[in-house]
């Protein structure tokens, strides 16, 4: 995991990428066109997750849009054509991957708990990518659509995973069969979201939830905590937490900041975590089996 991954090099033009205080945000940056999703865009995006992995500085990360879309889904600028990949001249040789299912796929194993911010219509892959990610808020303002059978495709970006885990399989479906854009109090009801709150507080909100994970917990256990968590949702058996739960406790209780969060409390005092997500996560991390996409 400590191999180096991201360009130094690459200037993002679709994206913005700016950390303060230990919380990274990533902005989709075309507000003229709602953020609508590119192939530059997902490189960039993917780019920028790496880089995050990487950089032990960043301990949570928001996701957000600029403008008054949040991502209203793939760039159509290709008309007719737009998802006809034989059509087109961006598409990887010999490779026909869906390019949200790759995002999805890289939020997934991200280390670093994401916070989507989701500031205005969120349609397509624009709903799609938020699946993964962990803490979703909504302002008031949002709309959201899985408008995938409205357009003659099928749901992507993994979300025939995600969206029923999420939601439940009711929720999933109907949204899903009718296509149609509904409001943020509807997502709060169905449990996509968490939170609807006015737009001005849309991400002073998301930044007080990332500054209470930055200042109070442990990053290697915020990093097992999240993948303890998504990769259960698979599992057949609660026997499998209990192996993960007792490895993890067992390994980590050994480590530094174990022995500083239990000192910190009993002497009633903010804790100092010292353990990095580069190098101090235990050494059957990831314990996950390997997947590649054939």
């Amino acid at each position: 995991m400590a191999q180096q991954l991201w360009s130094e090099a690459m200037t993002y033009k679709e994206i913005s990428y700016d950390i303060e205080e230990g919380v990274l945000t990533l902005t989709m940056n075309r507000p003229d066109k709602l953020n609508a999703f590119t192939r530059l865009m997902l490189t960039e995006m993917l780019d920028a997750l790496d880089r995050a992995d990487a950089d032990d500085a960043v301990r949570a990360i928001i996701v957000t849009g600029a403008g008054r879309g949040f991502c209203a889904g793939a760039d159509l600028s290709g008309g007719k054509d737009s998802f006809d990949s034989h059509a087109r001249d961006d598409r990887p040789s010999g490779l026909n991957r869906d390019g949200g299912g790759l995002l999805t796929l890289r939020l997934y194993d991200c280390l670093k708990p994401v916070i989507a911010a989701v500031n205005g219509p969120a349609v397509g892959v624009g709903a799609t990518m938020q699946l993964p990610m962990d803490v979703r808020i909504a302002s008031d303002k949002a709309r959201f659509g899985f408008v995938f059978a409205r357009r003659g495709i099928v749901p992507e970006a993994c979300s025939s995973w995600f969206l029923p885990r999420v939601v439940g399989i009711s929720n999933a479906l109907k949204w899903s069969y009718s296509g149609n854009v509904f409001p943020a109090d509807e997502a709060l009801a169905g449990g996509l979201v968490s939170e609807v709150v006015p737009p001005d507080q849309l991400l002073p909100r998301a930044r007080e939830i990332a500054l209470e994970i930055a200042a109070n917990t442990s990053s290697i256990s915020i990093t097992m905590i999240r993948h303890m968590m998504w990769k259960m949702l698979g599992t057949d058996h609660p026997m499998e937490a209990h192996k993960i739960d007792s490895r993890g406790v067992y390994h980590l209780g050994q480590a530094a900041d174990a022995k500083e969060g239990v000192t910190s409390f009993l002497e009633k005092r903010a804790p100092q975590f010292t353990d990095k997500v580069s190098h101090d996560l235990p050494e059957f991390f990831p314990w996950w089996e390997e997947r590649e996409f054939k």
